[in-house]
C-alpha cells in the first residue's frame, strides 16, 4: 500500500472541519492528522486531539530542528504546521492521512507529496456566507472576523492550485462529492 495524503483546505468557516469529520466516520482507512499550532487553545479544544498546542518558542525551535513536514506563520506569531512524527504515527498503522489545513499549508503539502496527495479546496458559496458562518460561531471578535475575511478573499484566489474544488453550498452534497473523490484517489 502506498502512503497517501488527503488534503482538505478552505478559508476559515467554509466547512472543511465538518466535512473531514464526516469522512472519518465514512471511510475506515483514513486517519486525521493533528496539526500543531502556537495559537491559544479554545475552551472546547483538547491538546493532542484537536491540535498539539505549542508555545511560539517551542514551535520556532521545531522549525529550526526540521521537525515539520510543512508549517506556516498564518498570522503574526501564530504558527500552524504538521509534525513529521504525526505522519509517521499514522502511516505506521497502515492508514492514509487526512488533513484539515489552511490553504497555504495545503499547497505546501501538495507540492511536497505530489501524486501521493489529493488536494481538495472547499469553497464557500460566497464571502458573505462565510462571514455569516464565522459570526454564528461566536468564538472571535469583530476584528478577528474581519482579519479572517480578508485572508479568505486571498485564499479563494488560490483555489485553482488544488486538484478538486468543491463548493459547500449544500453540506450533504459537498460531503458526498468529497467522499467519492477521496475513495477514487485511495483505490487508484
Amino acid at each position: 500500500m502506498q502512503n497517501k495524503l488527503i488534503i482538505l483546505s478552505a478559508p476559515s468557516g467554509a466547512g472543511k472541519t465538518t466535512i473531514v469529520h464526516e469522512l472519518l466516520d465514512r471511510i475506515s482507512n483514513i486517519e486525521f492528522s493533528i496539526s500543531a499550532t502556537s495559537r491559544e487553545k479554545r475552551v472546547t479544544e483538547i491538546h493532542g486531539e484537536d491540535y498539539y498546542f505549542l508555545t511560539t518558542d517551542r514551535f520556532k525551535k521545531g522549525i529550526g530542528n526540521n521537525e515539520f513536514a510543512e508549517w506556516e506563520e498564518v498570522y503574526e506569531n501564530q504558527f500552524y504546521g504538521t509534525l513529521k512524527t504525526e505522519l509517521e504515527r499514522i502511516w505506521s498503522k497502515g492508514n492514509h492521512i487526512i488533513f484539515d489545513i489552511d490553504v497555504a499549508g495545503g499547497i505546501n503539502l501538495k507540492k511536497k507529496y505530489g501524486k501521493n496527495a489529493l488536494a481538495v479546496f472547499i469553497q464557500p458559496p460566497s464571502v458573505s456566507a462565510l462571514e455569516e458562518r464565522l459570526r454564528k460561531r461566536k468564538t472571535e471578535s469583530d476584528d478577528k472576523i474581519k482579519q479572517r475575511i480578508q485572508k479568505a478573499q486571498q485564499e479563494l484566489n488560490s483555489a485553482a492550485k488544488f486538484d478538486i474544488i468543491i463548493v459547500n453550498d449544500d453540506l450533504q452534497k459537498a460531503v458526498a462529492e468529497t467522499e467519492n473523490a477521496v475513495k477514487r484517489f485511495i483505490h487508484n
